[in-house]
């Protein structure tokens, strides 16, 4: 029956969704039940996408990134896909009306990552525009659930937000990037004298797209503000402590918040989010 190959093909979703990525699975989990498998669903879409790019090494990336592109939209077009995780993302594309138009510039922002480029500002807004900020928005999709004045309004802050995750990630993971991808993001930055100065220009910005982010965040529904506020704050403390480290240090080893300091993060949201305080 087909709704026991969906709901099996959402379980490889959530699946996925742990196995990558502890701090998204504890921001999931703080969701109202009824958001938790579309969101599964959004980041095992995404995940497979990057892992094609980021990981698939000896492998003829190209041609499987073309591939799975083809997949989705074909997935879309007729609402199924043996391919479980495109087979559940199709499912939330129908269900919450995801424009055709973010997932054309999120795969072609993962078609960016598989060629020598230099980036200019131009360059890295078009690239954080489809790997980051449009990701925030089909999960805002499902958050304002056909509120499309809620999604208007808060469309900003959720691009904000994912432009704030994604910048952090790129100090996190600067030493692999750069010297095992030979990715350089940032534009106008020096990677083999990477100074404390241009990284205080990064911090900045990555500070302003926080503060407008948690506006929106206090703006959400209920049902997807917890959830949304507990990554926020997970990411905001790996920031505070990348700030604290010296920039030579970022290409050397890969900044990470313990699995105790994450569950003492979970646990300080949680109170917050249960005072009214967000």
């Amino acid at each position: 029956m087909k709704p026991l190959f969906d709901d099996v093909s959402v379980q490889c979703s959530k699946i996925t969704t742990r196995a990558y990525s502890t701090s998204f699975s504890l921001g999931i989990y703080f969701l109202k039940n009824s958001l938790r498998n579309p969101i599964y669903s959004i980041y095992g879409f995404v995940r497979f996408a990057d892992e094609i790019v980021d990981s698939f090494e000896g492998y003829n990336k190209k041609q499987l990134l073309e591939k799975f592109r083809f997949d989705t939209f074909e997935a879309i077009k007729q609402k199924i896909s043996l391919n479980p995780i495109l087979n559940s993302f199709q499912k939330v594309v129908h269900q919450y009306n995801i424009s055709m138009d973010l997932i054309e510039t999120f795969l072609e922002s993962m078609k960016m990552d598989l060629q020598d480029i230099e980036y200019s500002k131009e360059k890295y807004d078009q690239y954080i525009l489809g790997s980051a900020e449009v990701v925030g928005l089909m999960c805002l999709h499902v958050f304002t659930n056909g509120n499309l004045e809620m999604y208007e309004e808060l469309k900003p802050n959720a691009m904000k937000l994912g432009a704030a995750f994604q910048k952090v990630n790129f100090l996190r993971d600067m030493k692999d990037d750069y010297q095992i991808l030979g990715r350089t993001y940032f534009p106008n930055v020096d990677m083999s004298q990477f100074s404390n100065q241009a990284k205080l220009a990064i911090e900045r910005e990555i500070a302003s797209d926080f503060r407008e982010a948690l506006a929106g965040i206090k703006k959400l529904p209920e049902s997807s503000r917890g959830g949304v506020f507990l990554a926020y704050v997970y990411y905001n403390a790996l920031f505070k402590k990348i700030i604290n480290v010296p920039a030579h240090r970022l290409l050397t080893e890969r900044i990470r918040i313990g699995n105790g300091k994450k569950i003492g993060l979970m646990l300080n949201s949680m109170l917050q989010f249960k005072m009214n305080m967000v």
